[in-house]
């Protein structure tokens, strides 16, 4: 297989509350008129009660995570707000095809997503270049990006487009806490962290990255075999972050 030209490297300055408390993803919007409609203007502004959350920093903050995220380096959307305009650019390209003109943001989309913004949330707000790494084409990483990027921190998941939001992590071989996301405790984290990858996700894929993983630690082991509790839920859209 060729070795793929372009690093995934990006920077993640999400905050916490642009993600948990902002009223694209508390009021049920992301339902009725962000994901099942095209990720463009017309769609967008086209409902006065997204028009109007718009108008929130944290807000506008988020949607240029979700463009970046979702929208590839050659796609970007443009808003006007209140006589103001704004541009998101694409970069990542997991969801293509919400930027289209009746496109829309299914399930595969929403994680992909989703994981995507958990892994570029910085519990300071601040600028650190991450690699992200997963089992989806636009993170194919390339040899240079692995030698630099060499720290595993952790793998994200989860859907933050639905009413209950599910926001999960798993630590990283020899990791015991998140600090860049997280900051110095676990214990009010914006993610469950749910344990260790390596007993939550499957075995990891030749980048580092960690896939399939699950919501639930598995009960001990038996035999080898790792047994998770009824109603454990997989993800297939998994992103694994490392560090330089």
């Amino acid at each position: 297989m060729a070795e793929v030209q372009q690093d995934v490297i990006v920077h993640n300055a999400l905050v916490r509350n642009a993600l948990v408390r902002n009223a694209l993803v508390r009021n049920a919007l992301v339902r009725n008129a962000l994901v099942r409609n095209g990720l463009t203007s017309s769609a967008l502004l086209g409902n006065s009660n997204t028009r109007d959350a718009l108008r929130d920093p944290e807000s506008r903050q988020l949607l240029s995570f979700i463009v970046s995220c979702a929208l590839p380096e050659e796609d970007s959307l443009d808003i006007r707000v209140d006589g103001v305009s704004y541009r998101f650019p694409g970069e990542l390209g997991l969801a293509p095809e919400w930027g289209k003109k009746n496109g829309s943001c299914g399930e595969s989309c929403q994680e992909w997503v989703s994981a995507c913004l958990l892994a570029r949330v910085n519990y300071k707000g601040e600028h650190v270049m991450i690699s992200l790494r997963g089992k989806n084409d636009a993170l194919s990483s390339t040899k240079r990006e692995r030698a630099m990027y060499d720290v595993s921190e952790a793998t994200y998941y989860g859907n933050v487009f639905l009413d209950q939001q599910r926001r999960f992590a798993c630590l990283a071989p020899g990791q015991s806490s998140i600090p860049r996301v997280c900051g110095p405790s676990l214990d009010d984290c914006v993610v469950d962290v749910v344990g260790d990858c390596e007993e939550v996700c499957d075995k990891t894929r030749p980048d580092g990255s960690f896939p399939n993983c699950r919501d639930r630690e598995p009960f001990e082991l038996q035999c080898g075999v790792r047994v998770f509790p009824r109603g454990t839920d997989t993800y297939k859209a998994s992103v694994s972050v490392f560090l330089e």
